[in-house]
């Protein structure tokens, strides 16, 4: 129980102020609103606590309030594809916008107002790097280093190499590119399809667990020797034995991010 009260101040406290980007695994993100859900969480929890005589509910409720909306979510694979769909769907505008003798900088700064939303505020800052004399090649490296991810790796790796290209050839070079996400689009969508199966279990264990929690209870008489001291720690044991098979199922469930092909830039980092 001790342990489990730390975790939940600690998520609970604002994060740190990172002093890298690094890549880390998917992981949910504590928003102010979902702070204040997590205090509404722990009252809820110590009202029942005072109610049923389960002290593991101060716990077990703001917990459940902020985990299971991300156990049953999605979000994060789908914002990936969407960023994907965008990235190919930004990479073939910047083809159709170069023109008679124009640079890569000029098209770039031409796309801005058509780029897709999910990848448009990286865009906007690169603009804006390029706007302000930074060098094509550092704000090309400081844009792969947000979007942070292989395929826009490949745009930027692309888009250095054909940085010294005007007009025809550039358009040329940017189209088959686009093609080239497209297909990296398509299978990367076909792998998320088949991850929807380890999902959907997620989903069940999650709706299972919820549903033998409210059976303890609501049927007293069955769940009264878990309001014992021994039988709370039984409960407290059962319940983190839980979550970690939810985690654990949750991470099989989701996309691993693969290896980035760019060394991430000094600046990058900061």
């Amino acid at each position: 129980m001790g342990g489990a009260v730390i975790v939940l101040l600690a998520i609970a406290l604002p994060p740190r102020p990172a002093t890298a980007r690094r890549r880390t695994l998917p992981t949910f993100t504590l928003s102010p609103a979902r702070r204040i859900q997590l205090l509404v969480g722990a009252g809820i929890g110590l009202v029942a606590a005072l109610f049923t005589g389960w002290v593991v509910l101060i716990v077990i409720v703001p917990l459940a309030v902020i985990g299971v909306p991300w156990l049953l979510s999605a979000q994060g694979d789908d914002l990936t594809i969407a960023r994907l769909d965008a990235l190919e769907s930004w990479t073939r505008s910047l083809a159709g916008l170069t023109v008679a003798g124009a640079g890569l900088e000029r098209t770039i700064s031409a796309s801005r107002a058509s780029c897709p939303a999910a990848i448009k505020p990286e865009v906007t800052r690169l603009v804006a790097r390029l706007n302000s004399r930074t060098p094509t090649d550092e704000a090309l490296r400081l844009f792969a280093d947000e979007l942070d991810d292989e395929t826009g790796d490949l745009v930027v790796a692309h888009l250095l190499l054909k940085a010294e290209l005007r007009g025809p050839g550039l358009a040329t070079a940017l189209e088959d590119l686009a093609e080239s996400i497209l297909s990296e689009v398509r299978a990367r969508r076909q792998i998320e399809t088949e991850r929807a199966g380890p999902r959907n279990e997620v989903r069940m264990v999650v709706y299972i667990t919820i549903g033998v929690l409210a059976l303890l209870f609501v049927a007293r008489d069955y769940s009264a020797p878990y309001s014992t001291p021994l039988g709370q720690l039984l409960l407290a044991l059962y319940v983190a034995l839980d979550i970690l098979l939810l985690f654990a199922l949750k991470r099989v469930a989701r996309s691993k991010p693969g290896p980035r092909i760019l060394v991430p830039s000094e600046r990058g980092a900061r």
